[in-house]
């Protein structure tokens, strides 16, 4: 670390020219800028799944259709009116022979005055004045084809309908639905930057003093957005990508870029004012300022990459789970984590080193080791069995809403409740309950015969309204779509369906599918496979504090309250979004839970958000004890130095999230609110309260380790200047406490011991 400090120092320039081109090109790459289909045109967006029983049925039922649906309504068209009988027909030719249309269904499949049974559908049972078009399209159009051709067939319905006196044309369905909530997202992560960054930049000029300083973090920020776009492009080439990833990532990036920032520029802002104190402005040098980058990432920089590298164990945990969206983003995810560690490590001290002497404060800096931090950490030592009993109580009382939370799986509720195509779809199941999706869809290895029997028996279940005729799928597969009209998002009816359809042995080979079979079978999934994540996420985040710390202790103490805080999260985030508390606050429609992907992923961001914290009290407060402090005083010292810091950084943090909390795609304002909260607990109650009360009670303690493992890490343990600072010698280890640097005579000669 030491050694890329000099060379990023010595090659300033350099580094922030490569920087400031490849963050031109992946920025331009990911909005289309050089010809390319922009990421936004590349995103999907559909129920999340795992391989399962639903899963193999949609596949088989992809399988026998490619093709995606646009609904097209007329209002105010009576079908007795003489002209819509004459030009509904000839709409109807019109739009068979568009380009990329393979199906169109219609009150006027079959010509005549009298509507057959299956044409029924396609006019509305409350008004007889509305009817629809359901037009199929190919679904493997590009996103610019697809906006064409949907173009195509609303123009030509209007044109040739629009005329008929008091006519009105709308459209919608899964194809618009995509686009609005592509768009939806473009709108909120332009808003949630547009908010984040300013404010940023804002509370960093308090922070620092100045806006030279302040603004170093945000070119940071702006480069691993800049190239979290771009990697999130790339993996769109290899993997459907749902377009929510987008925002998820982006925030994490953006987060820990300005959190990264804000550490490194103030140890350059230390270092260089150290260097101030012997000479003026004037006198600081290309040198001084060289070296000064050299101490900050040897120092700060081996902070961040433990922080870089707990957060990126944690995400890349979602690796192993059998949900595609949930290895998506945690493949992107520690792609993005790594750029915002590269950018911390080399963009933001090459920037330091160019703004140079500008970044010395105009004032020395004074942060004595009694400040309010350390007077507060001393108050909590003297009341510590009081405040560990008060945390751990209030935590607990905020996760208890946690045990009634259930998962669900929107659609069009993603959307705000005054959406054009949420009030189109709504709408439209209210109208057309015959074009309503099923609560389940029955998939057979049975011929048309023996399915049907099957169904009879089906429309005798409890809740079912209708069974629809058995379709021939091809190659021996059938299947079934099975109604339910008082199934809704907020109620169990479709779950016991599916599992009563699960039970029922037909004597053939049958899936089930829809919804909440998808919800259900996900929820299994996640469950089998979340303890091995954990487990996984666990050990290695041991390991890495363990390397850092020397202790065994201090690790396992950060699992549990990391569980904590998280579990309160939770709890509130149930007793808002799911209870549907503060609705009008955050403007929200409540769908009666949580959006099923959000627990995973924010257990994993909101415990790599959580260890961020923990490695920058733990690094001052290590840092301390091995220079000889007692327990006590580098506990309160190591708070006071490292509080200011941790509670800037959460700020900032809380600041970008707060961009995203008041996005208006609910899947997004879930993410947003829940580690808004996490943070918010995480820097206070555990952090400034829960860590220094317990390391109080724990003592010497804190440092336990089993005598082989104390061994290894006296002999490799890593620190946060990259030099062991204990020396072995005849009598054993001991620790090094003198500052600055020095040779340390051992048996096996001197060796340097750099102390920060």
């Amino acid at each position: 670390m030491q050694r890329l400090g000099g060379w990023v120092g010595r090659h300033a320039l350099v580094v922030v020219f490569v920087w400031f081109l490849a963050s031109v090109a992946g920025l331009g790459s990911a909005l289309g800028w050089f010809g390319n289909e922009a990421l936004f045109g590349r995103l999907d967006q559909s129920a999340p799944s795992v391989p399962s029983e639903s899963k193999t049925a949609d596949d088989l039922l992809s399988e026998a259709s490619n093709t995606n649906q646009v609904v097209v309504r007329v209002d105010d068209a009576p079908l007795v009116n003489p002209a819509i009988q004459r030009l509904g027909p000839l709409v109807q030719g019109q739009l068979a022979v568009l380009d990329h249309v393979e199906k169109v269904a219609s009150p006027f499949m079959v010509p005549g005055p009298q509507l057959a049974v299956a044409e029924q559908a396609f006019v509305s049972t409350g008004d007889s004045s509305a009817f629809v078009y359901l037009v199929s399209i190919d679904k493997g159009l590009s996103s610019t084809q697809r906006v064409a051709a949907v173009d195509d067939i609303v123009s030509t319905v209007r044109t040739s309908l629009g005329s008929v006196n008091g006519a009105t044309v709308s459209y919608g369905g899964p194809i618009p639905l995509l686009d609005t909530i592509t768009n939806q997202i473009k709108v909120d992560l332009q808003r949630g930057e547009g908010v984040a960054l300013p404010l940023s930049l804002i509370v960093m000029v308090f922070v620092f003093g100045g806006f030279i300083a302040a603004g170093v973090p945000i070119v940071g920020a702006l480069a691993a957005i800049a190239g979290g776009l771009a990697i999130l492009l790339g993996f769109s080439h290899l993997t459907q990508l749902d377009a929510t990833v987008v925002n998820i990532v982006t925030l994490l990036g953006l987060a820990l870029s300005i959190d990264y920032g804000l550490l490194m520029v103030s140890r350059f802002r230390e270092e260089i004012a150290r260097q101030a104190l012997h000479l003026t402005r004037e006198e600081l040098d290309a040198a001084h300022l060289v070296s000064a980058t050299e101490r900050t990432v040897a120092t700060a920089g081996r902070t961040v990459m433990f922080s870089g590298l707990t957060i990126g164990i944690s995400i890349a945990g979602l690796i192993i789970f059998p949900a595609a969206i949930i290895r998506a983003v945690g493949i992107a995810g520690v792609s993005v984590v790594a750029v915002a560690l590269l950018a911390s490590l080399t963009l933001v001290p090459a920037t330091c080193r160019l703004a140079g002497r500008r970044l010395v404060p105009r004032k020395p800096p004074t942060d004595p080791d009694d400040g309010n931090f350390a007077r507060l950490a001393r108050w909590v030592q003297r009341h510590k069995f009081s405040v560990i009993a008060g945390c751990v109580v209030l935590l607990l009382f905020l996760a208890s809403p946690v045990l009634s939370m259930r998962q669900v799986a929107s659609g069009v509720e993603l959307l705000p409740k005054q959406n054009a195509q949420r009030v189109f779809l709504e709408q439209l199941n209210a109208d057309f309950p015959a074009l309503r999706a099923p609560a389940a869809t029955v998939v057979a290895d049975a011929t048309v015969e023996q399915a049907t029997n099957f169904a009879d028996t089906v429309g005798a279940m409890a809740n079912v309204t209708r069974v629809d005729p058995v379709s021939d799928l091809g190659d021996g597969l059938v299947k079934f779509d099975v109604v339910a009209s008082s199934a809704s998002i907020d109620n169990s009816v479709g779950e016991d369906l599916v599992l009563e359809l699960r039970s029922a042995d037909p004597g053939y080979q049958t899936w089930v599918t829809g919804s909440e079979a998808r919800v259900l079978d996900f929820s299994s999934g996640i469950k089998k496979t979340a303890p091995w994540a954990i487990l996984i996420v666990g050990l290695a985040t041991i390991v890495l504090l363990f390397a850092m710390t020397g202790s065994l202790a201090l690790p396992i103490k950060a699992l549990i309250f990391n569980v904590l805080s998280l579990g309160a999260s939770f709890g509130v985030m149930t007793w808002i979004f799911q209870n549907g508390h503060l609705e009008s606050v955050l403007r929200f429609t409540s769908t009666g839970g949580i959006e099923q992907v959000v627990p995973v992923l924010m257990l994993t961001f909101g415990f790599g958000l959580a260890m961020d914290y923990e490695v920058f009290l733990l690094a001052r407060i290590v840092e301390l004890h091995e220079q000889g402090e007692p327990d006590a005083r580098a506990v309160a010292i190591g708070v006071q130095r490292s509080g200011r810091i941790i509670t800037s950084a959460a700020l900032l943090v809380l600041i970008v999230l707060g961009g995203f909390a008041a996005a208006r795609l609910l899947l997004v304002q879930q993410m947003g609110v829940g580690l808004m909260l996490s943070v918010a607990l995480d820097a206070t109650i555990v952090r400034m309260l829960l860590v220094p009360a317990t390391m109080s009670v724990l003592g010497k303690w804190n440092w336990w380790a089993p005598g082989p493992l104390r061994r290894l890490h006296d002999r490799w343990g890593i620190s946060e200047s990259g030099q062991r600072r204990t020396v072995v010698g005849a009598g054993g280890p001991r620790y090094a406490g003198v500052a600055g640097e020095e040779d340390l005579s051992t048996e096996g000669g001197p060796r340097r011991a750099v102390l920060a």
